[in-house]
């Protein structure tokens, strides 16, 4: 039986802060929904939201779970959001509701202007969950007044009364009206840590159930920083407050992860998509493993702000927080274990053990969180050794640059009948045998481990009549063997084409990469130029999302890009994939090497 450890410290991931009640009675309960929080769950990959959790918080206090939902606030919203305790009082409440009896007020912040008092628009939903403003009769009407409050510096404070409650409505009429709210990533608004949109003000007509109710909850004082100073960007850690509550809201959109019974890794801050640029905080357990990235700007030259953000992620409630400094090296490798960069010890509570055992979708890994700058699971990929896992029955994988075996052990567990791990550093390749000694795998010699050079292992394969019908192919961004250097951004199309001729027809290949200086249609152009070099029928090249926990900074594609290439079968028509030949976006420093 694998001994695991259990799920993360409950002060880290609770279900409901006692300060979150605002209102409860034998009828009604309202509570102040934090950012991040979905009303209703998103996915299967997340399925908490604010009604399981109430419940579960309510139940544990020994009182009857039942919620009846009658209003419901976008993720990123926070405000007020109210439910019934009882069933009876639900049909007085949706009345209300519907005789618009419930007068609901928020504050949104916005740069510029908003001319008119009255926003009258149609709303019609379109593709990915947007919602347009359309002429009428299409649509549905949405009214909103506006009255507007402080302005400063061009920024602007607006008290807003929704008369209707269309998806998204707020944010759509003001985006149309020229003022997107700040933080808006779905309607182009101007730079914010969050959102800034709150509802504050919920009031309850007397007539509905015999008493008027009038709350209010101010918004959180990110708002009030906000309007003073704009987005603060790097300068979040220079500020406790702020640092503060950019963790919580990264806390609250990882809930689900942070409560999963099945998987004890995952990303809880990625840089500057959780809008804590240059900065990256992963889950093991119960430890975390900061990690800060070099901006060429001396962002991290000043230990107190260091220590500031190791003091913010240890309050969180983990038992031990490591450190990691990743060096900014555009085109060179640097000694991964030296103590200025990985120290060994946890920079705040206690060690964590070595090995550490964690779950990623009910797949057991060792991880060693003082062992370098690597841990030995990448955590980025978890979606895609879940994708390999679920669809390996039967399937011949042979997994290039293996590390630690990370993707072979999921096959294997997946039902792959042979692996074949390649790696030129064997240290990693036996923390990899032992990892299939962990995950239960009985026969452990239809799983190989080949010490040797990526290209070179290809070249000589290719030779032989031998073919993988899965190929992951994950190299870092730089390598050095002792027959070769290896940069992604010029040879990753020699090496895919060089997997490529050693797949079977109808094969997968499972390619990706972390170089900064690969955008998404650069990827897709070199796998496409390496099949039509070697004459291979395509059926498909499909991107694979990162995971919810690797939120993208906007307009930049994510830091790792990865895409499954299916050839065509024997017989079967082939495909022109559509090349994305979007414009580039601005180049960002290479951060170096994943690994070794």
């Amino acid at each position: 039986m694998v001994q695991v450890p259990p799920v993360p410290n409950p002060l880290v991931f609770r279900d409901i802060d006692d300060t979150w009640i605002v209102h409860a009675s034998a009828d009604l309960i309202v509570v102040d929904k934090p950012a991040g929080v979905p009303t209703q769950a998103p996915s299967a990959e997340e399925p908490e939201d604010i009604v399981t959790r109430l419940g579960r918080y309510l139940a544990a206090k020994g009182e009857d779970p039942y919620l009846g939902v009658h209003q419901r606030l976008d993720k990123d919203t926070s405000g007020l959001l109210l439910f019934t305790r009882r069933r009876e009082a639900n049909a007085a409440i949706a009345e209300a509701f519907e005789k618009r009896e419930v007068e609901k007020g928020y504050v949104a912040l916005v740069e510029g202007r908003v001319a008119s008092k009255v926003l009258r628009d149609s709303l019609d939903k379109v593709e990915d969950g947007l919602v347009k403003v359309v002429r009428a009769p299409k649509g549905k009407p949405a009214v909103t007044h506006v009255e507007t409050g402080t302005r400063r510096d061009g920024r602007c404070d607006l008290r807003l009364r929704l008369e209707t409650g269309r998806t998204h409505q707020a944010r759509v009429q003001l985006a149309h009206a020229g003022a997107p709210i700040a933080g808006d990533r779905l309607y182009d608004g101007p730079a914010a840590p969050r959102l800034m949109l709150h509802a504050r003000t919920l009031t309850l007509a007397a007539s509905v159930l015999g008493e008027k109710l009038t709350l209010v909850r101010e918004p959180p004082r990110s708002f009030a920083r906000w309007l003073a100073r704009g987005d603060l960007g790097r300068a979040v850690y220079d500020d406790y407050d702020a640092l503060n509550e950019a963790l919580g809201l990264a806390k609250e959109a990882r809930f689900s992860l942070g409560r999963s019974e099945t998987t004890t890794c995952f990303r809880l801050v990625n840089e500057g998509g959780d809008a804590l640029p240059f900065l990256a905080v992963d889950v093991y357990g119960e430890h975390a493993v900061v990690q800060l990235y070099d901006d060429g700007e001396g962002l991290w030259e000043e230990r107190a702000r260091i220590d500031r953000v190791l003091d913010a992620v240890s309050a969180l409630g983990f038992s031990g927080v490591y450190l990691k400094n990743r060096p900014r090296q555009a085109n060179t490798l640097v000694d991964t274990r030296r103590d200025d960069l990985a120290p060994k010890a946890p920079s705040r509570g206690e060690p964590a053990p070595d090995p550490l055992t964690v779950l990623e979708e009910g797949v057991p890994y060792a991880v060693r969180l003082g062992d370098g700058l690597s841990t030995g699971l990448f955590l980025d990929q978890r979606r895609n050794r879940k994708l390999l896992r679920v669809t390996s029955a039967g399937a011949r994988v042979l997994n290039l640059f293996s590390y630690t075996c990370g993707f072979s052990v999921a096959a294997a567990v997946g039902g792959a009948i042979a692996t074949v791990s390649v790696d030129a550093a064997i240290v990693a390749l036996e923390r990899g045998r032992e990892g299939f000694r962990l995950a239960g795998v009985a026969d452990l010699a239809a799983h190989k481990l080949v010490g040797e050079d990526a290209f070179a292992y290809l070249e000589r394969i290719a030779k032989k009549p031998e073919r993988f019908d899965v190929i992951v192919l994950d190299p870092p961004s730089y390598s050095t063997s002792k027959k070769r250097r290896f940069v992604a951004e010029q040879d990753y199309g020699e090496l895919a084409q060089k997997a490529l001729a050693v797949l079977s027809p109808g094969g997968r290949l499972f390619a990706s990469t972390n170089h900064r200086g690969i955008s998404r249609a650069k990827l897709r152009r070199m796998l496409f130029s390496a099949t039509e070099a070697l004459g291979l029928p395509v059926a498909q090249i499909k991107d694979l999302p990162p995971g919810s926990d690797f939120p993208t900074e906007r307009g930049r594609d994510p830091n790792m890009k990865a895409m499954l290439v299916t050839l065509a079968k024997d017989g079967q028509a082939a495909k022109r994939p559509i090349a994305n030949d979007a414009k580039p976006k601005a180049k960002v420093p290479s951060r170096g090497p994943r690994r070794k």
